[in-house]
């Protein structure tokens, strides 16, 4: 299982994007527009368990609550993650292009 952090193939050259990283319990969600060491930008963990779930969430375009996280759909289009004291915030077009990717299957799980 690959632990590096990837983005959707619909960002493009965009530097702003949905990162995530398969781990062998959960998911690791990030915003590429954060710099500096891993150490210090935001992340949130969304369990294995409950990573089909939270992309169905996310591809209804709702705002919606996956035990500890909360999915917020902003009126603009863009998008909240937020889980354990941290917040993700996405504009539309970096939300756009993660859902994009989960249609085109680009985030499931690896097997």
């Amino acid at each position: 299982m690959s632990t590096e952090f990837f983005k959707s193939t619909y960002s493009g050259a965009n530097q702003s994007c949905v990162e995530i990283a398969h781990r062998s319990d959960v998911v690791l969600i990030r915003d590429s527009k954060y710099v500096g060491p891993d150490e210090i930008r935001p992340v949130v963990a969304v369990p294995a368990s409950h990573w089909t779930e939270f992309l169905d969430l996310a591809r209804g375009g709702n705002s919606a609550r996956l035990g500890e996280l909360a999915m917020t759909v902003h009126d603009d289009g863009g998008a909240s993650i937020a889980g354990r004291g941290q917040t993700l915030n996405y504009t539309a077009a970096e939300w756009d292009a993660f859902l994009k990717g989960i249609v085109d299957q680009q985030f499931r799980r690896p097997a």
